[in-house]
């Protein structure tokens, strides 16, 4: 059961973590490990037990086990990316190439395979917090460090992106990052290999197919946006950024 208790001895100002996990014990020692590095913390053991935690207080991110009672986390995960892009952290038994895949592809921001360790979990939520901004210091001097291309702004410090229209585009962590790369080396071919290192440390052992998928999901999201994304592949090597970046 969601239990509000978790989270009467932090301050408010700390960050709210949501774990979605069946198994009591494996609930109860997460808990408790990320109540010592100090998150507060909420717990659900089944969907329902989670859109009632989700409806009593906005949290910063979500640990969603797929292999749920009920409705599983995979089916979670597409209902909470209809309506929200909170950040999201996979863990589950299953650990092949095709679950990870299957994770990016919702719009997880990353995929820990059980068994883990505190400490790795604790390694995997402070970096996926920190990249989607909510651990750095948000001030106007963070203005300053953007670039724009073909009418579009995209701002570092708060990792943050503007369509032409002034629209903010929701990104998961993962496509920021990848969006970053692009934007630092325009007009340049980007190999596999150099974008399996920046996403490594989110979902473990990434493959070509988990690059594609992530480049697939950031030109959709540029595409709806308005215009043909910038992003041309270069088949065999990787893929090429093609347009004019300016700084400031």
């Amino acid at each position: 059961m969601a239990d509000a208790s978790y989270l009467s001895n932090f301050p408010m100002t700390a960050q709210t973590i949501l774990l979605v996990e069946d198994d009591p014990s494996l609930r109860m020692l997460t808990v408790r490990a990320m109540q010592e590095h100090g998150y507060r913390v909420r717990s659900a053991a089944t969907a329902p037990e989670m859109w009632i935690a989700l409806e009593n207080e906005q949290v910063d991110l979500i640990v969603l086990d797929i292999m749920l009672p009920g409705t599983n986390g995979i089916d979670l995960c597409r209902q909470i990316r209809r309506e929200s892009d909170v950040p999201i952290i996979f863990i589950s038994a299953r650990a092949s190439e095709a679950d990870r895949v299957l994770g990016l592809e919702l719009g997880a921001d990353d995929y820990l395979a059980k068994p883990f360790s505190s400490r790795e979990l604790i390694a995997r939520i402070r970096a996926v917090l920190r990249r989607g901004g909510a651990l750095d210091g948000r001030t106007d001097d963070s203005r300053r460090n953007e670039a724009r291309f073909e009418g579009w702004a995209v701002n570092f410090s708060r990792r943050e992106l503007r369509s032409p229209t002034g629209a903010i585009i929701d990104l998961t962590g993962a496509e920021f990052d990848l969006l970053a790369t692009f934007v630092g080396q325009p007009q340049r071919v980007i190999g596999r290999e150099r974008l399996i290192e920046l996403t490594r440390s989110r979902l473990g052992e990434s493959s070509d197919r988990s690059i594609d998928v992530l480049v697939s999901r950031l030109r959709r999201k540029l595409a709806a946006a308005g215009g043909a994304p910038p992003i041309t592949t270069v088949r065999g090597v990787g893929y090429m950024f093609n347009a004019e970046v300016s700084r400031g």
